[in-house]
């Protein structure tokens, strides 16, 4: 029972922090609110039993990425978000998926019935170094290969973008 009440209480704060973090006119202040939602999420994974995957999301995404996003946001001197004005039909639709996202989340949670699941359809533990290390080689292999060559074209594209900038401010 007592877990349950944690997990209730922080949902309400990853939903809140998400909210704030959309809501918010200031790109900072948004992003820091996104790094709390993310410190929520590596919670949650403790509360899973996967302390391996919530220090990395502690370290990888609430850390680095956080850290390259607001660098990124001051150097470009965004703090501040103005109103899009040539995208008026963007709210409207925005608010449409949000609400067929909270419809499925709500019908998934109606139709899941309470307490654990039986103990045979429990998946081995997902937050062993040694299974994630073995899941990303043998099974993943694919994707994985993929999402390396994806962030080694990004970063020829970072690198060719600087470059063009810098040619074109001489």
């Amino acid at each position: 029972m007592g877990e349950l009440i944690v997990f209730y209480l922080l949902a309400g704060i990853a939903i809140a922090t998400a909210l704030a973090m959309v809501i918010t006119r200031n790109a900072v202040h948004s992003a820091l609110f996104l790094v709390l939602n993310l410190v929520v999420v590596a919670v949650f994974y403790l509360l899973l039993g996967a302390p391996f995957v919530a220090m990395v999301q502690i370290a990888v995404y609430a850390g680095a990425v956080m850290v390259l996003f607001l660098f990124v946001i001051m150097m470009l001197g965004a703090e501040r978000v103005g109103g899009a004005t040539g995208l008026r039909w963007q709210a409207p639709l925005a608010g449409a998926m949000g609400a067929a996202l909270i419809g499925g989340a709500l019908f998934a949670f109606l139709q899941t019935p309470a307490g654990l699941a039986p103990a045979g359809s429990l998946p081995a533990p997902l937050g062993d170094p040694a299974t994630i290390g073995e899941r990303l080689l043998t099974t993943y292999v694919l994707p994985f290969e993929i999402t390396s060559i994806l962030l080694l074209i990004a970063m020829v594209g970072v690198v060719v973008l600087a470059r063009d900038s810098r040619s074109e401010g001489k």
